[in-house]
């Protein structure tokens, strides 16, 4: 992937959580705070002006312009948890002008150490982490039989991710609060997660 075709992604990621900002929403306050979709609509919207700034930056540099215009804008928890996961992933780019797909393994193996450290949780605990991780091994085992069809493995387990959270209990975030009656609904988080990979396979 260009760094054109990065710019061109995040710009479709920000299209697409404005276009399911109240489905996001709607599931957030099934379970917590009811503020998830709101908040990431914002936060993307800020980040589609930020990446005019950026256009000629290698994609590391985009990634992490990505990460830290999050941080600073989206509220709750999702702002640090996607923040980080985008500056991490940008460190492990840095200096790219284009993404192969082991970079693409490489980016997300450290997305995903970012969100666990920065949220202090593991897979099972009804976060964007049961999305991101299956999709992380589906890819990485995929890649063999190339990008396109990596892609395709990984977002089949993001979306089996998606529908495994409405099993479990919640025992992070707001939604731990609720306890048992969380079980039955999915994450959000892990929900959009889902459809920035909807969007990497779309462009791919």
């Amino acid at each position: 992937m260009t760094k054109e075709k990065l710019i061109e992604l995040i710009n479709d990621i920000a299209d697409k959580i404005e276009e399911n900002k109240d489905y996001l929403t709607d599931l957030d306050s099934a379970i917590a705070d009811g503020d998830h979709g709101i908040n990431m609509a914002r936060g993307f919207s800020a980040v589609k002006e930020k990446l005019q700034t950026v256009e000629d930056k290698d994609c590391g540099t985009i990634l992490k312009t990505v990460g830290m215009t999050l941080v600073s804008t989206v509220g709750g928890a999702a702002g640090p948890l996607y923040g980080t996961a985008f500056m991490k992933a940008g460190m492990a780019v840095g200096g790219k002008e284009e993404i192969s797909g082991e970079d693409f393994i490489k980016m997300m193996e450290e997305a995903i150490n970012g969100v666990k450290m920065r949220g202090k949780s593991e897979a099972g605990e009804k976060t964007m982490l049961d999305a991101m991780i299956p999709a992380y091994d589906a890819f990485k085992e995929g890649l063999c039989d190339g990008a396109k069809s990596a892609i395709e493995k990984a977002l089949q387990a993001s979306m089996d991710g998606v529908e495994y959270t409405k099993t479990i209990k919640a025992t992070k975030g707001r939604a731990s609060y609720i306890g048992d009656r969380s079980i039955g609904h999915q994450d959000p988080g892990a929900t959009s997660f889902t459809y920035m990979m909807e969007c990497i396979n779309n462009i791919i």
